[in-house]
Formats: structure tokens, C-alpha cells, sequence
């Protein structure tokens, strides 16, 4: 049975969030850009609906970062924890990063993408698709 919501926190708990289920998707990504982000090898998103997520932030931790090419990820200014991702490639959606859940979603992840720029020193040992950056050979 799907719960009806799904709670997580930043590492320092500063920042918190609740997102109304169900989720629209979950994978793994391994663009260069998420490496970075997070200082990992990948980064398992969730997908939900923007308006359907309430973010806690009482003392106005939450940053957000702009990135050249497009995209912001929100993080917390005290303990650095990076938690969302929005662009206006996914209009309406806010990405939340999933190892900061508290508890069990609605699904597990169902993809690996922005495959092609993974990194060579993780084996995967599941079967789920990889797919390339959609980008890739348009000259970015």
C-alpha cells in the first residue's frame, strides 16, 4: 500500500520537506553535474510533482544554486546537504534527492540516466536501462 506522503530532512534537519505521493518517477543519475553536486558517483532522484511538495525552511537555510547551462539545486546553507533539483526541462516538477526520505516511498528507482557519463569505478549489479544524455552530439 502507497503511504499518502513521504517526510525527509537535510543531514543538519535545518531543512525538511513533505511530498504528497505518489511520485511521478525514480532513478539513478549520472551526469557530471550530480557527481559534482553530491561528491558521488550517482544520485538517486525523486521525481514529484512541485506542488506537491511543503518545504520546512524556519530559519531560511535553504540556498538555492544556479548553475551555468541551466538547472538549480536547492541545498542547505548550514550542513551543505544537497536535497533539490529544478529546470525548466521538467517543468512542474521538483526533483528531491532520495537518501534524504525518512521512510518508504512508492516505488523503487527504474532507471539509470545520463548514463554514458558514468563513472567507471562503480560496477552495477541490477538490470534496470541505462539511457545517454538526450543532449549528447547537439553540441553541449
Amino acid at each position: 500500500m502507497t503511504p499518502p506522503s513521504a517526510s525527509g530532512q537535510c543531514l543538519c534537519g535545518a531543512v525538511a520537506f513533505t511530498a504528497k505521493l505518489p511520485s511521478l518517477w525514480m532513478g539513478h543519475c549520472h551526469c557530471t553535474r550530480c557527481q559534482r553536486a553530491h561528491g558521488a558517483g550517482f544520485v538517486t532522484w525523486v521525481g514529484l510533482a512541485a506542488d506537491h511538495v511543503s518545504i520546512d525552511d524556519p530559519g531560511n537555510m535553504l540556498r538555492w544554486f544556479s548553475a551555468t547551462g541551466g538547472g538549480d539545486r536547492g541545498f542547505c546553507s548550514t550542513c551543505g546537504g544537497s536535497m533539490f533539483f529544478r529546470s525548466g526541462q521538467w517543468p512542474g516538477e521538483l526533483h528531491v534527492a532520495r537518501a534524504l526520505f525518512t521512510g518508504p516511498l512508492d516505488r523503487t528507482p527504474q532507471i539509470h540516466g545520463y548514463y554514458d557519463t558514468h563513472v567507471e569505478w562503480i560496477s552495477l549489479a541490477d538490470d534496470l536501462p541505462t539511457k545517454p544524455d538526450p543532449n549528447a552530439g547537439a553540441g553541449q
